[in-house]
């Protein structure tokens, strides 16, 4: 009897510390992420509401700079954070290549489009940053379709960002080489039709604004924005479909808290979460939670298809591609 008692005991112990596991993620959790810094800190924040036993240790940078700092790390061997919160997919589908993510089957992925997540369960998108064109109110064309930034009255009046210094524009890129009824030859008929190519969105939105430029592709928030505070921009969601970066998190194969990257996870995927997107600014991933001011329903947007393993792969190909019409 005494050693039925012990292992009754032992087996609720353990069957108790499952649940209280299950029930509530603890301990250190280590993320590095490019959001805003201040949507950073008030994602970290409601994480931590939800779960207040885990402490989460966050560096906030440029994916660039993050990748640099984490590359260092795995070179010497000592690989600090347990989560990744970054700009693209691409960049995940390269940690995944070299086998620096772990799996999470779990993830709460119901509701959400395919190609927001990858099918394999290593990378999961939070939210929807499309590129796709904003013009000039006092311009007479206004744009409907990709074609119509190749009409004469788009003649060397459009700038776009480079894929050498933009992630986003890296992805439109591919998206775009992806269409069979646009491909590369897109980009040499924007070349014929006088497009320059500027570093980064900001200076895209700057040139716009101020009538430099008619035309621009440009990521979806800040001609949005600032169409609201009163600039003469407009923003379109082309008929072909946009191009999306969806800020994918990850968890490192060497996390230390793989519990609590998973709850944080969870967090960023459930409603809640996609409420807190959107409430920053961002067009939430998850189907049917409302978008931010000025932006459509996010049902009504196409998304064009790429493939990110894909689109690792031909990267440097694209970008010397675009440098020999565009320049470096």
């Amino acid at each position: 009897m005494k050693a039925f008692l012990a292992t009754l005991a032992t087996v609720l112990t353990l069957a108790l510390g499952h649940t209280a596991q299950a029930d509530g993620a603890s301990g250190k959790l280590v993320l590095y992420t490019s959001q805003l810094e201040p949507d950073a800190r008030q994602t970290v924040e409601a994480f931590k509401a939800k779960n207040p036993g885990v402490e989460v240790e966050w560096i906030r940078n440029g994916t660039t700079e993050l990748m640099n700092k984490l590359r260092a790390e795995f070179t010497a061997g000592a690989p600090q954070p347990d989560l990744l919160l970054i700009a693209d997919a691409v960049t995940m589908e390269s940690l995944k290549a070299e086998k620096r993510l772990q799996p999470y089957a779990g993830a709460p992925v119901s509701g959400y489009r395919p190609g927001t997540h990858d099918t394999q369960g290593y990378w999961f998108g939070t939210k929807l940053i499309t590129t796709g064109i904003v013009y000039n109110t006092a311009a007479t064309m206004k744009p409907t379709s990709w074609q119509d930034l190749l009409k004469p009255e788009a003649k060397g009046s459009t700038v776009m960002p480079s894929p050498l210094y933009s992630g986003a524009a890296a992805i439109h890129m591919a998206s775009i080489k992806a269409q069979p009824a646009l491909g590369m030859a897109y980009y040499e008929a924007l070349h014929r039709n006088g497009v320059t190519a500027a570093k980064g969105n900001g200076g895209i939105l700057k040139d716009v604004a101020g009538g430099a430029k008619l035309y621009g592709m440009i990521v979806d928030y800040l001609p949005i924005r600032e169409n609201l505070k009163g600039a003469p921009v407009a923003f379109v969601f082309p008929k072909e479909g946009v191009s999306a970066v969806s800020e994918p998190v990850a968890i490192l194969s060497t996390a230390r808290n793989p519990a609590a990257a998973k709850a944080f996870i969870d967090f960023l995927l459930s409603r809640e979460g996609q409420e807190l997107a959107s409430a920053q600014g961002f067009l939430p991933a998850l189907p049917g939670v409302n978008p931010p001011p000025g932006f459509p329903d996010p049902a009504a947007i196409t998304l064009m298809p790429y493939d990110p393993a894909k689109a690792l792969a031909e990267d440097e190909a694209n970008k010397r591609a675009f440098a020999d019409l565009f320049g470096g």
